[in-house]
């Protein structure tokens, strides 16, 4: 199982577009997505280690992966290689 930790701002309109697409997403791949908010302490331990310039802040498997509009294609690569290897 892959993890994706989404992390999320109120109000957030990439958020919101990144929380449909790993729903999405989790139909094809063995994916536990989990959303955080970033004002939580969790929350806020994430975004002091990685510093994101937008929301939200997606980290994959513990390893940042992106912040702001969350790069589809990218991800469904990364998902698809993540699974053949295993």
């Amino acid at each position: 199982m892959i993890e994706v930790l989404l992390v999320t701002a109120p109000g957030c309109h990439f958020c919101t577009d990144a929380r449909a697409a790993l729903l999405e997403l989790a139909t094809s791949f063995p994916v536990a997505v989990r959303e955080i908010d970033a004002a939580s302490s969790e929350g806020l331990d994430a975004v002091e280690r990685h510093r994101p310039p937008l929301w939200p802040l997606v980290l994959v498997d513990g390893a940042y992966f992106s912040s702001g509009r969350l790069p589809r294609t990218k991800l469904r690569s990364l998902l698809s290689r993540s699974t053949s290897a295993a």
